[in-house]
């Protein structure tokens, strides 16, 4: 399972680079396919930095966190830190459909995997916890 998560994460990280890329381009964006799904809108509005920081950074160091987390079997802080990503994923979201009006494709494929990987999180805490019952009556 940690190794599912880590592969998970690293994809977060590579669509956070990509989306990273787009915030520092002038350029056309390469995922500017129509006036609602254009990446470069979304990666170039004031929503895009918080406290100076590019978004997609802070979702490079949340993804990476989560594959250490994962591959240190560190469950407890593996759930809160998809927790959290899932919540700022969620806000970011809903700053896109109701502020915005334009999608990130981007954006779209790190919302899928962060909340794949909250429900990858809670499966493992869940199946660990059955594990231990079923041990714990063997004795």
């Amino acid at each position: 399972m940690r190794y599912l998560i880590a592969l998970f994460a690293i994809a977060g990280i590579v669509v956070s680079w990509l989306a990273l890329r787009v915030h520092y381009s002038t350029e056309t964006a390469p995922c500017s396919i129509n006036e609602k799904w254009d990446c470069g809108i979304v990666n170039h509005s004031p929503y895009a930095v918080m406290h100076g920081v590019p978004v997609a950074a802070i979702g490079i160091g949340g993804y990476f966190l989560i594959a250490l987390f994962g591959l240190a079997r560190r469950r407890g802080l593996l759930l809160i830190a998809a927790v959290v990503g899932t919540g700022f994923s969620l806000y970011l979201t809903n700053i896109e459909a109701h502020v915005l009006g334009v999608w990130c494709l981007y954006c779209v494929i790190s919302q899928g995997l962060i909340a794949a990987l909250l429900l990858l999180s809670l499966l493992w805490i869940g199946w660990n916890a059955m594990r231990g019952r079923r041990n714990s009556r063997a004795y």
